[in-house]
């Protein structure tokens, strides 16, 4: 599988079966991550880690702090896309690494960034 990243007008495909999608919350500047896999049913959460708590991000119940973050795995179905903002206005955008690979996104205010499973032809 392979992931599509559309952002600018264009597409940019990573090879990559799983993703980290990592950022710093724009009011308690602490760094979220979460874990990603690329199916042939959309993209699907399988961890997520806080590096502590506060306005709007306190762990899930069940959420275990190990090492200094919390940690939990979300129940969540497949989803077909994320969406992410590109306000502009934030500490910082969004860092998507795949294995070696990382880009940033969103860094800059402009249009949403778009991550989907690409199209089996791609």
């Amino acid at each position: 599988m392979s992931l599509c990243i559309a952002a600018a007008g264009k597409t940019t495909v990573l090879a990559a079966s799983f993703f980290t999608l990592s950022w710093t919350h724009s009011v308690e500047k602490t760094r979220w991550e979460e874990d990603w896999k690329v199916t042939p049913a959309g993209l699907e959460i399988i961890a997520a880690r806080i590096k502590g708590s506060g306005a709007g991000m306190e762990p899930p119940e069940g959420a275990v702090f190990r090492d200094g973050w919390w940690t939990y795995v979300p129940h969540l179905p497949p989803r077909p896309s994320l969406v992410l903002a590109a306000s502009g206005a934030t500490t910082s955008g969004w860092r998507l690494c795949a294995g070696r690979t990382c880009v940033d996104l969103g860094a800059e205010a402009g249009e949403p960034v778009s991550l989907q499973a690409c199209p089996s032809d791609q």
